[in-house]
């Protein structure tokens, strides 16, 4: 049976290590999932805290060197970046390098040829690429996306769905609504709810938020009934709410509606609950082979 492992984002993470490295004990995680330091010293320290820890490792870059990119920038410097970020990623041996990657701004035919040279450059480097859906990158539309899919069929994906439940304006749950291409490419998930007006609820456990958390979570079942059709031993799973915008505030004083930490907490311990029944179910099937989200 495949098994999941959980990890810790850093994203909005107590700089404090021991701090961070007690939450990620605390919600049962065995790796961190953190932005890849470009200067050596940074990747040595990295590198020495999760040998000490014996802590598993994504890599999380950035195409365009931040999450939103320069405008300016064209594919080629996105490309002499990933060059370099992938051979210093390759130093800490990541179970995967988690990309941000391109521009949402590119005409489409930029798109694809920008990935699969991407793409080439991480088979050059020895890594395993996921490409994440991003609003402002590259794979910021499912509908892009599923263009992208038909002309790059061999990409991995890191899926973030609740950018596309902003994007859209709406749960992706439409008879119409048939991402399998993409789901059947999914290798490792980001578990954040998202709603019709924003990526992050206020907080995943509130009743008034119980359609779009079942919705995420029908979305993470197919995409591991998906892995485990394809022979995977093991999916990887990131409880990614995080700060920027994304935590709500209460207006003038800017107090956060909620505790960051104890968010990703709960998400960790519903994901590995939701896991375990989904994994005793009599048979782990996709739901529907021409559309994961039939019968909704």
């Amino acid at each position: 049976m495949m098994e999941l492992k959980l990890f810790r984002s850093t994203w909005g993470a107590p700089e404090h290590w021991a701090t961070c490295l007690s939450q990620l004990r605390e919600a049962g995680c065995v790796g961190l999932e953190a932005r890849l330091p470009m200067d050596l010293q940074g990747r040595q320290l990295l590198s020495k805290r999760l040998q000490a820890e014996g802590l598993d490792y994504i890599a999380t870059v950035f195409s365009g060197a931040e999450v939103i990119p320069r405008q300016g920038d064209r594919p080629a410097t996105h490309l002499q970046h990933l060059a370099r970020a992938f051979d210093a990623a390759a130093e800490l041996h990541p179970q995967c390098v988690n990309l941000l990657a391109g521009n949402d701004r590119w005409p489409l035919s930029e798109q694809v040829d920008f990935l699969g040279q991407a793409q080439a450059l991480a088979d050059s480097a020895g890594i395993t690429c996921t490409f994440e859906t991003h609003r402002a990158s590259s794979l910021y539309s499912p509908w892009v996306t599923l263009d992208i899919v038909r002309q790059l069929p061999q990409l991995r994906y890191t899926a973030d769905i609740s950018h596309w439940v902003v994007v859209c304006e709406r749960l992706l749950d439409d008879p119409l609504d048939d991402l399998t291409p993409f789901l059947q490419r999914v290798h490792h998930v980001q578990a954040r709810v998202g709603y019709a007006q924003g990526p992050q609820v206020p907080d995943p456990a509130a009743p008034e938020y119980a359609a779009e958390l079942a919705f995420h979570q029908r979305i993470w079942e197919t995409i591991w009934a998906s892995q485990l059709q394809q022979g995977y031993a093991t999916t990887t799973l990131t409880p990614e709410f995080g700060p920027d915008g994304y935590l709500h505030l209460a207006p003038f004083t800017r107090a956060a509606v909620a505790d960051l930490w104890q968010l990703n907490c709960w998400m960790a311990q519903q994901e590995r609950a939701h896991f375990t029944r989904w994994s005793q179910q009599p048979v782990a099937q996709p739901h529907a082979q021409s559309h994961p989200m039939a019968g909704l």
